[in-house]
């Protein structure tokens, strides 16, 4: 642990945004973390690293991870244009995925020096805010041995996938994060073979609870339960 640890985590919500200007963020905020850490090791300086939170909607856009596989995208190029789907190779962890409006996307750039240096159990925190989340919707939620992510009923035959995660660190500083389907049009995961696992549904808060819901209030219980999983104090940006 760093002794000069900071807990804090500042809230910036960007609403809708593009993925590229949204990985152009995340990656501003992360160089900014590292910079201070270089700096730090260099001079023997004690300034504590920052910690965002980002919360997002991007407009249709399929992403492929490092370990990905493009024979996962089930359209051609031409094809995405026409349906205006956008398409990024991406440095985070995981297969290819789906963002689109109706889903919240998360993405914590945080140093996990300030926490702990577990990447395991970073992603289990992640999906334990999705999990108590979903409690709060009377959505029993859990997790797929093997398979990131956050699913219901993951070892029947009517498995699905609630929210997608993928990430990547950099000198114990994270990017990228979870993808959380509120009330996503769910005939975009048709064009794709969800993360790479066949034979496995999607879906979303809505679906199961047959009923539309606030994209605030989730924000309210993801933010609550962000709080109490990582221990840390939130500070909301203007």
């Amino acid at each position: 642990m760093n002794k000069n640890f900071n807990k804090n985590i500042i809230v910036h919500d960007l609403g809708v945004l593009g993925y590229k200007m949204a990985l152009d963020f995340q990656e501003k905020k992360l160089q900014e973390i590292i910079d201070i850490k270089r700096t730090n090791r260099n001079t023997g300086g004690l300034t504590k690293t920052p910690n965002y939170f980002l919360f997002v909607e991007h407009p249709p856009v399929i992403t492929l991870g490092k370990s990905g596989q493009e024979k996962n995208l089930l359209l051609p190029e031409e094809e995405l244009q026409r349906k205006k789907i956008e398409f990024f190779n991406t440095n985070r962890g995981g297969d290819i995925t789906f963002h689109g409006y109706g889903q919240i996307v998360g993405y914590p750039v945080i140093d996990l020096e300030n926490f702990y240096t577990d990447i395991n159990r970073y992603l289990r925190a992640l999906e334990e805010i999705v999990i108590l989340t979903l409690k709060f919707y009377k959505i029993s939620s859990k997790r797929s041995k093997g398979e990131t992510g956050v699913w219901l009923e993951p070892n029947l035959p009517n498995s699905r996938k609630i929210c997608a995660i993928g990430v990547k660190t950099s000198r114990w500083v994270t990017m990228h994060g979870f993808a959380l389907n509120v009330k996503t049009d769910l005939k975009y995961y048709d064009y794709i073979v969800p993360c790479g696992i066949k034979g496995k549904g999607i879906t979303s808060i809505k679906r199961e609870i047959k009923k539309d819901i606030s994209m605030n209030e989730v924000k309210e219980k993801i933010l609550e339960n962000l709080k109490k999983t990582f221990d840390a104090n939130l500070i909301f940006s203007n």
